[in-house]
């Protein structure tokens, strides 16, 4: 396998290990058993999972974008649709938490990250739309 399909695979890993951070959080929020910075966890999680997801997101579109590579689009498709899913779970638990932990990093954050999701999916199609340019063997082809 090239080298863009393992960084797109860990793209989506990454997303997925972002929406299950979140998930939990929010889940925990609704009955703590003792008192946590919500804020400070919120964004350790986006410096631990979803910006380096997304770097890699692009990362792959890169070194895919002269040939595409459905395997690889459909990767990062489906890193956008788990992002967009989680966030709508998440906000959903929204209501559920103690107004004393609902901090605007927890309010923000699935809005945000739905938006981002959107140009991931987004590259993911256009991997599906490249047509594969002719490799030059030679110098003198040019």
């Amino acid at each position: 396998m090239a080298i863009e399909r393992w960084v797109a695979v860990a793209s989506l890993g990454l997303f997925a290990m972002f929406v299950a951070q979140m998930i939990s959080i929010s889940v925990y929020l609704a009955q703590p058993t003792h008192d946590i910075d919500p804020s400070s966890q919120i964004r350790e999680f986006i410096s631990i999972s979803v910006a380096p997801a997304l770097v890699l997101a692009g990362s792959s579109f890169v070194l895919a974008r002269r040939y595409g590579s459905r395997l690889v689009g459909s990767l990062l498709i489906t890193g956008g649709v788990v992002t967009i899913v989680g966030m709508y779970y998440v906000n959903t638990l929204i209501v559920k938490i103690i107004p004393a932990y609902v901090v605007p990093e927890l309010t923000s954050s699935p809005m945000v990250f739905t938006i981002t999701a959107i140009p991931v999916i987004a590259i993911g199609v256009l991997l599906f739309r490249v047509k594969p340019m002719p490799k030059r063997d030679y110098l003198f082809d040019r």
